[in-house]
Formats: structure tokens, C-alpha cells, sequence
């Protein structure tokens, strides 16, 4: 079973106090807006004590006196009572669900800086699907919590213990007839919370393989299509889906009885009251209008320990959801910054050197085994090999996406590891294979929103990598509007567009990735290449060739196999040597240069 299932199966304790304890963190900084809605809600929760009360006072004075008149006071407070009421809880909902808005977009934040700053391996990890489920899913169950949990339960415990002690206060022996009922009501809550506990469970296991059923198929549509498999896969969703709905049938009937049942419990006890409260008028130890009283008392009762039952699943959530939030948020980071980065000197020339450097994405498994390679500033270099040789690794290295395991990586001299990754980022700019572009207009893509951009420099690299050859046939030109992952782009335009990001930055030294080139027709990969030309003169440049046309424009190539290096040197001189190189030639380069 996978990370993403696991924590979505994550239950926690209805109440788990280390969890709350950092969940005040966020809450911290609005203590007190909460702190007034919170009293908001307690006042509100006593003027619910006040109406029974006035009808007693009702009853037994003008009502018995058979002075009506004297109803007119009684009625003002009780209406007094009621818009108080009114507007202490418009004002805690107000209040409540405002903080809740503020603590959930300080958590978002918090949550995707965080993810912001991890390193390529922390998504290797991490389905997208999961990290979305956290920052959107998660953070609204802890919004529930504290709008509708924690505070909502504090107000029932204050209204329930006020109902007890005013009906003791009252009469203590309507108040033990009335409280009769309470055992029995706390064994069907706990019956109640024990199998919503492991129903709960079973919905959150079905949901988290219908999401992951979902994500799967969704994002590999094209080949459902391809192999006509949509009735296959529209079969097993419903038996997901069937699945589902029988948990969620089960959690509804559960709480179906759970209400009757209460409901039965507070009958039995207005029954109770009544009878009991009948005998002690008759016997003169109880009067009529406190009779009234204790019904209405009774009544409110239950309503409290309904509410605290029905809440046991919010408080689960929001544990689970916090335990999941917080297994992110600790997750440390695997490329870190130095306390005291070190300064690369200025200006930057861009010389490379790699002394014996030992990585792998799992440390037991090196990918790549010692290699020590020096390119000198200004100097273009082709890396070649197999598949799995260890090709792309050299530039998720250069760019500290990961960080070596043994040896060291230099630029100019200073080992990489020592400077920070954002100022190292400034001078070492890479163009994946899959280009990524985002919603928003052709000018944004490539500026990045970045201030230090010009509109001039824009174009000028637009125009250098011959982007702007399509560009300027667009609606709108530059201010075209890109829609999501680029896809009313094709792959040889996505593919200009990070070639223009990349030198407007104006990197010292470029990492490219030419696989995508494969995909694209002669006309697109004519203009990628002569862009790739200008690219790389003038600064220090690897290329992680697929391809026979990128080799050719290069400086020199170096050969990988599983992890080493077997061959360094021109296109020439390597193919004089009849190696690996020769052979690879041959194998996968030679049908290129025939067509």
C-alpha cells in the first residue's frame, strides 16, 4: 500500500492534545477576536438558560394571580432575551468564521511556502494529488474544527452544566428524575461513537481508492481510449463507487438510529418529568409553572449531548487532517542551505568541475560512481549514454535539486553545496525535457513575473531562440492568453518558450535537457536547433543529448555508462576510437543522421 493511502486511512484520537497545542500556533495571532467570540458564544449559551425561567415566573405569578397585565414585563424580558441572543451569536458566527478564513489561508500559505522549499526528491515521494488533498481537504476540516468543533463543544458543555445546576437549584428532586434518563443516553453515545469510529475508517480507506482510482485514470486517459478499455475501467469505478456507497450507508443508518435514540431518551424523560413533576404539584413540593420550567429544561438537555455525539466525527477529522498537515510540514528539508552560505566570486565565469562524485535517488543504489569531470567557462559538452547511465542526474546535481552523497560538485571553485540555492540558481539555469508552461499570457512564461525582466529583454531572447517566429502570429502576440500546462501550445513551441525563459535570465551556466526535440516536426526542430546554436555560445553549457543534430554543435562529449565515465572527447576522436561511443553511434545515432 502506498504513503498517499496510508495517510488518508490516518484516524488520530477525537482529541489529541499535541495536535491542538500546535494547531495554536496559527490561531495565536487572532487570540483576541477569538477570545471575544468565544465569550460571545458563552453569553448566548446562558441567555438559553433565561427563557424557561420567565415562563415559570409567568405561570406562577400573573398567570395563577389571573393578572395578565402583569404578563407585559415578563414578555419585554423574554423578548429582550431572545434578540440578545439573536445578536450574540450573529456576532460569534461572525467573528468565528471570519478567524477560521484568516487561520486557513495562514495555513495554505504555510503549507505550500514549505513544499515550495523541498527538494525534487520530496516529490518523488509525494503524489501532486496528495500534497492538493493537504493544502485544500485537510485545511477545511481544521476550519470546521474551529468554527464548528472545539468552540461549539465548549458552548454545549457550559450550556449543559447550566441546565443541571439550575434545575438543582430549583428543585433538586425534579432535577434527579429529569437526570434519570443520562446513563442510559451515555452508553448509546458510546455505542455510538465506538461504531462511527470504525465506520469512519472504512469510508476514509474507500474514498482514498476511488481518489487514487481517479488520478490514475484520468491522467492516463489516452491510453483507456487507445486500447478501448472505457468499459473496463467504467466497471471497476462502479464497484469503487458501490463500494463507497455502502460505507456511507452504513455511517447514515448508524447515526439514523443514534437520533431516534436520543430522541426516545429525552421523551422518556419529559415522560418522567411530567409524571414525577405532576405527583410533586399534587403533593405541593413543586408548583405548575416550574413544572413548565423543568419540561423545557429537560428538552434543551438532550440537545447539547446530541450536538457533542454528532461532533465526535468532526473532532476525528480534524485530528486526522492535523496529523497529516503536520507530517508535511516536519518533513525535513533534503537540500538544505548552509547557515553561512558562502559568496561565488564576481563575476561568475561558469567553469564546472566534479570530483568524485557518488549519487544515487536511493543511497544503497548509486546511479552515478565516481565521476570527476572539469568543463571549463564558456566551454559546450554533450552527455551521452544508455538509458539508466546516469545522464539527467548531472543536471539535478548541478542545479541542487539533490545533493551528492560523496565527493563534490564546484562552480568557479566553490563547492555548490556551500552557497545558496537561490543565489546558485541565478547563474545555473536548466531547460527540462518536458517543458513546463503556465496559465497566464506568453510574456509572463517567460518572464516569470520577474521585475528585472524588460520588455525588451523579453523579446530579444524571443527573438534569439526564434520564439517569436510563432509568437507574433498569435492573437494578442505576447499578451496571448497560455491555458493550463501550455495545452493550446504545441511541443515544439512550449519547448521555444523555455528557451527564451532561460536566456532572458541570462544564466552563466545552461543545463538542457533535448529529448523533447524527438517529438516535434523537421520545421520546429530546424528553428530549436539554430536556437540551441545561439544558446550555447558564449557560455558554459551540457547538454543531455538524444539527439544526432545537438551533438554536432558542441565543444566536446563525454560518455556515461552505468554511472562512470568511459570516454571523454570530440565527436571525431571518439568515433576514431571505435569504443563506446563508436558503437552507441551507430546504435542510436547513425539512424538519425540517414533520415
Amino acid at each position: 500500500m502506498s504513503r498517499g493511502f496510508e495517510d488518508d486511512e490516518i484516524l488520530g484520537k477525537a482529541y489529541d492534545g499535541r495536535l491542538v497545542r500546535r494547531l495554536t500556533v496559527f490561531v495565536a495571532p487572532y487570540w483576541r477576536r477569538l477570545a471575544v467570540a468565544v465569550a460571545l458564544l458563552l453569553g448566548a449559551a446562558l441567555t438559553d438558560l433565561a427563557p424557561p425561567l420567565l415562563v415559570q415566573r409567568a405561570i406562577d405569578g400573573p398567570i395563577s394571580a389571573r393578572q395578565l397585565d402583569g404578563l407585559w414585563p415578563i414578555f419585554a424580558i423574554y423578548a429582550g432575551v431572545l434578540v440578545s441572543n439573536f445578536a450574540l451569536r450573529y456576532a460569534h458566527n461572525y467573528i468565528i468564521n471570519s478567524v477560521g478564513q484568516q487561520v486557513m489561508q495562514d495555513m495554505r500559505t504555510a503549507i505550500f511556502r514549505h513544499i515550495q522549499r523541498m527538494s525534487l526528491s520530496f516529490f518523488d515521494r509525494n503524489p501532486v494529488g496528495r500534497l492538493l488533498t493537504r493544502i485544500t481537504n485537510d485545511v477545511d476540516a481544521l476550519n470546521e474544527f474551529l468554527t464548528q468543533g472545539l468552540v461549539m463543544i465548549l458552548a454545549d458543555m457550559v450550556t449543559l452544566v447550566g441546565i443541571i445546576s439550575v434545575m438543582l437549584v430549583l428543585n433538586w428532586r425534579l432535577a434527579l428524575i429529569s437526570m434519570a434518563t443520562l446513563p442510559v443516553l451515555t452508553l448509546i453515545v458510546s455505542i455510538y461513537q465506538r461504531h462511527m469510529r470504525s465506520t469512519y475508517r472504512v469510508v476514509r480507506q474507500r474514498l482514498a481508492k476511488i481518489n487514487a482510482y481517479l488520478n490514475e485514470q484520468i491522467g492516463g486517459v489516452l491510453v483507456t481510449q487507445l486500447f478501448t478499455r472505457e468499459a473496463r475501467s467504467q466497471a471497476h469505478f462502479a464497484e469503487l463507487s458501490e463500494d463507497y456507497l455502502q460505507a456511507n450507508v452504513r455511517s447514515v443508518l448508524i447515526f439514523a438510529l443514534f437520533i431516534p435514540a436520543v430522541g426516545l431518551m429525552a421523551a422518556i424523560g419529559t415522560a418522567a418529568v411530567l409524571y414525577g413533576g405532576g405527583q410533586g404539584v399534587l403533593a405541593g413540593w413543586a408548583s405548575l409553572g416550574m413544572l413548565a420550567a423543568f419540561v423545557q429544561y429537560t428538552e434543551r438537555a438532550f440537545q447539547p449531548i446530541r450536538n457533542l455525539a454528532e461532533r465526535y466525527t468532526i473532532l476525528q477529522a480534524a485530528m486526522a487532517s492535523a496529523e497529516r498537515i503536520f507530517g508535511v510540514l516536519d518533513t525535513p528539508e533534503d537540500v538544505r542551505d548552509p547557515e553561512t552560505p558562502a559568496i561565488l566570486p564576481s563575476p561568475v565565469r561558469g567553469a564546472i568541475e566534479f570530483r568524485d562524485v557518488v549519487f544515487g535517488y536511493n543511497p544503497d543504489e548509486p546511479v552515478l560512481k565516481g565521476i570527476s569531470i572539469s568543463i571549463p567557462a564558456g566551454q559546450s559538452v554533450a552527455i551521452v549514454g544508455a538509458t539508466g547511465a546516469g545522464k539527467s542526474s548531472t543536471v539535478g546535481l548541478l542545479a541542487r535539486f539533490y545533493d551528492v552523497q560523496q565527493g563534490g560538485i564546484y562552480l568557479d571553485g566553490v563547492d555548490i553545496r556551500t552557497v545558496a540555492q537561490r543565489e546558485l540558481r541565478r547563474h545555473v539555469a536548466a531547460v527540462p525535457q518536458d517543458p513546463v508552461c503556465f496559465s497566464g499570457t506568453i510574456a509572463s512564461n517567460i518572464r516569470l513575473h520577474s521585475a528585472e525582466i524588460s520588455d525588451e529583454r523579453m523579446r530579444w531572447a524571443a527573438e534569439l531562440v526564434n520564439a517569436s517566429v510563432f509568437i507574433e502570429r498569435m492573437p494578442g502576440g505576447y499578451d496571448h492568453e497560455i491555458r493550463e500546462r501550455g495545452s493550446n501550445l504545441s511541443i515544439g513551441q512550449r519547448q521555444l518558450i523555455a528557451f527564451a525563459r532561460a536566456l532572458a535570465f541570462n544564466p552563466e551556466v545552461l543545463l538542457i535537457l533535448d529529448e523533447a526535440t524527438s517529438s516535434v516536426d523537421t520545421a520546429t526542430e530546424a528553428l530549436i536547433q539554430d536556437a540551441l546554436v545561439k544558446m550555447l555560445k558564449g557560455r558554459t553549457s551540457i547538454v543531455i543529448a538524444h539527439r544526432l543534430s545537438t551533438i554536432r554543435h558542441v565543444d566536446r562529449i563525454i560518455v556515461l555508462d552505468h554511472g562512470r565515465v568511459v570516454e571523454d572527447g570530440s565527436h571525431e576522436d571518439l568515433l576514431a576510437l571505435g569504443g563506446f561511443y563508436h558503437r552507441l553511434y551507430h546504435l542510436q545515432f547513425a539512424e538519425q543522421a540517414a533520415t
